[in-house]
């Protein structure tokens, strides 16, 4: 009676253990330390994989198997995106595996952003007021010697 004990005991405390995942013993996928940088320094950098900081920093993001991409952003500043290879290299009996990040430090030369031209309204001339109309003179008689003070002679002076 005492082994039918033991052994229900036993198969019990095995049976505990099957539902034990042998994902413990799977190591955590490698990670890839990447340097950030910009000029001007203090730009917002974010990875396409998730993780960002302000620059001058280091990010720790999974190793990809594809490419992928840094963007900056800094207030005044056109936007940049730099793009990052992830280079695996397998190792072999003597060398460990590594992930390294082509460039490594990811650096961005941040430019001024252009303020927009101010819009100008085009030059349009104030129309000009009508000058006062002169009292028109009276219909001159024909042979009026010319007016005093013209330095003009009456042309038609004459002929008439």
């Amino acid at each position: 009676m005492r082994r039918v004990i033991a052994i229900a005991l036993a198969g019990a405390s095995l049976g505990g253990c099957s539902s034990v995942s042998w994902d413990m013993f799977k190591s955590a996928p490698p990670t890839v330390q990447v340097r950030l940088e910009s000029n001007p320094p203090g730009a917002d950098a974010n990875t396409s994989l998730g993780p960002g900081c302000k620059t001058p920093c280091s990010v720790s993001v999974p190793a990809p198997n594809a490419p992928f991409t840094v963007n900056y952003a800094l207030n005044k500043y056109q936007p940049v995106s730099v793009p990052v290879n992830v280079i695996k290299n397998p190792g072999d009996f003597t060398t460990p595996a590594s992930v390294t990040t082509d460039p490594n430090p990811v650096f961005a030369e941040l430019q001024a952003a252009v303020p927009p031209k101010p819009v100008r309204k085009p030059h349009r001339p104030k129309p000009k007021k009508p000058k006062p109309a002169a009292a028109a003179p009276a219909a001159a008689p024909a042979d009026a010697a010319p007016a005093a003070g013209t330095p003009f002679p009456d042309p038609n002076a004459g002929k008439r």
